[in-house]
């Protein structure tokens, strides 16, 4: 009798203990689920894209904003995303057409245009909404004249600048190698530029701060 009783204690203090810490192990659980959540961005290629472009670009997102990237199927281009002189492409109507509640990175390696000012059509190397979802990147005015090295890098600060504007940055003037300064329609400001941003870019999208030399 004695030890049926000593046995059904150590049974019920058992039960009571691992039922005290289901609790705490499912709280533990759903917190890790929580903080291995990444967000994600869509990379679309719009038209015929250089595999290589695609992975460089993802490779580099995912490191620089901790996104979880997926490369989607390319998709057609098409007469309706043409600019008023039929020769290029409108950038703005690129993005309202492709727009939605996901974040999304278009990759074109034809011309792309906007307005500006007077000018109907003003060559450009990429648009995104400032906040938003979605953004577009050409190559197309990167290739000139220079190795394939440079272009890689153009390439890879232009989406970063773009995603950028998604965030809510707007140009910097803050610091000139901060990938957030405004081209001012030349390639030269890309190419003084680094693959990083400045302190007060970090602090709007409260992101921490590096130093320069961590991050050329």
């Amino acid at each position: 009798m004695k030890n049926t009783i000593i046995i059904l204690t150590t049974i019920l203090v058992t039960s009571i203990f691992l039922l005290s810490c289901k609790p705490t192990n499912e709280k533990i659980s759903k917190n890790i689920k929580k903080t291995d959540i990444k967000p994600k961005i869509n990379i679309l290629p719009l038209g015929d894209v250089s595999p290589e472009y695609l992975n460089i670009i993802k490779n580099s997102v995912e490191s620089f904003y901790n996104y979880k990237c997926e490369i989607k199927p390319r998709v057609e281009l098409t007469d309706d995303l043409l600019s008023k002189s039929k020769k290029r492409y409108c950038a703005s109507t690129i993005l309202k057409k492709f727009d939605s509640n996901q974040n999304l990175l278009i990759i074109t390696e034809i011309d792309i245009t906007m307005k500006k000012g007077m000018i109907d059509e003003w060559g450009i190397l990429g648009l995104g909404y400032r906040p938003g979802n979605t953004c577009v990147v050409s190559t197309f005015r990167m290739k000139k004249n220079v190795s394939k090295e440079i272009i890689k890098e153009r390439v890879e600060k232009v989406c970063l600048h773009e995603i950028g504007h998604n965030l809510g940055l707007e140009h910097c003037d803050f610091d000139n190698e901060c990938l957030m300064n405004d081209a001012k329609g030349t390639i030269k400001q890309i190419d003084k530029e680094k693959k990083w941003l400045c302190k007060k870019c970090c602090q709007i999208i409260k992101r921490p701060f590096s130093f320069k030399h961590q991050n050329n």
